[in-house]
């Protein structure tokens, strides 16, 4: 059993019907409904601290949550932060870098700080992040809201963060590196980039369905069509995959390897019945695939042959 059969486990159990999309959507006022979402970072299994900086940490610790609130096309607005804190880092300057960076995105994209708690951990340092959001009374974009036809449409570029993690297992670290790409790719997996800035052009084209990017394509693709009820064929050849990973050892296929199934990108993944010339006339989205009937069934077509894709992305338990 893998977290997401518990979650669905205890889901059902216990009849818990608002759980299930990146934030719980929860009654507001007449004109807005709240988005809550929590996230929890574990020292050596989310991030390693000798990998990372402080700052790049509290960026990452805002940014993952922020990402969930874009993704159900809310605005984040207010967050709670609790941390558990080993002696060793309570010791020097690591928590007041690691705020630091943290207040940096915050201000960046609008959310205040109102509160959390600080406590002793004995070896590692631990982070739950809350964050809340706002979005329209019943605006809210769901998981559950794709339809056979819709086009599947994805921001940015994929694989970066599993190629900066990649090179981070080889020893390098940021300001260690050579060459301009190793950094790019470093910072997209330690200090992702939150696409906030494409909310307003996301409901203009009124997404039927988005999730963002943090398991993987191939995972968090297979959230929408379970939710949904559908399934998905993707087109090998249209996934953005990073440029930078051109420079990384191994085949255009092992890069595309990347690109389906490395998490932590925090880039959009939506669908859409909207024209596919007029969504990617902005140039920030790409169409990668069409919605299908078949439920829960994925399948990509690459050098001329379809065949299923399976879900490979990050699990804590299999």
């Amino acid at each position: 059993m893998n977290e997401f059969e518990f979650i669905n486990r205890i889901k059902k159990s216990h009849r818990l019907g608002k759980i299930g999309d990146d934030c719980a959507v929860l009654p507001m006022n007449e004109q807005f409904d709240l988005l809550l979402t929590a996230d929890m970072l574990v020292e050596d299994i989310d991030f390693r601290i000798e990998w990372t900086r402080p700052e790049f940490l509290g960026h990452k610790a805002l940014a993952v949550s922020i990402s969930d609130v874009v993704a159900m096309g809310g605005a984040p607005t207010f967050s709670v932060l609790s941390i558990g804190v080993p002696e060793k880092l309570w010791k020097n300057s690591f928590l007041e870098s690691f705020y630091a960076g943290w207040h940096m995105l915050a201000k960046q994209v609008g959310v205040e700080l109102v509160g959390g708690d600080v406590s002793r951990t004995p070896e590692r340092l631990v982070i739950d992040s809350v964050v809340l959001g706002k979005v329209e009374k019943e605006s809210a974009v769901l998981r559950s809201g794709a339809k056979p036809g819709d086009k599947i449409f994805v921001s940015g570029s994929l694989g970066g963060a599993a190629g900066g993690l990649k090179l981070l297992e080889t020893g390098l670290r940021p300001g260690m590196a050579n060459a301009g790409w190793q950094e790019k790719l470093m910072k997209r997996q330690l200090s992702p980039f939150v696409r906030v800035g494409l909310l307003a052009r996301i409901r203009e084209l009124q997404a039927t369905s988005m999730i963002d990017i943090s398991d993987g394509l191939s995972s968090d693709l297979a959230h929408i069509c379970r939710s949904s009820g559908v399934g998905a064929i993707l087109f090998a050849d249209k996934i953005p995959v990073a440029p930078e990973l051109d420079h990384l050892p191994g085949t255009t296929e092992d890069h595309l390897e990347l690109a389906l199934h490395g998490g932590e990108d925090l880039e959009l993944l939506f669908t859409s019945g909207a024209n596919e010339e007029m969504i990617e006339a902005s140039d920030r989205f790409t169409c990668i695939g069409e919605i299908t009937e078949e439920p829960e069934v994925i399948k990509i077509l690459r050098s001329g042959r379809i065949e299923t894709l399976g879900p490979k992305g990050f699990l804590h338990y299999d």
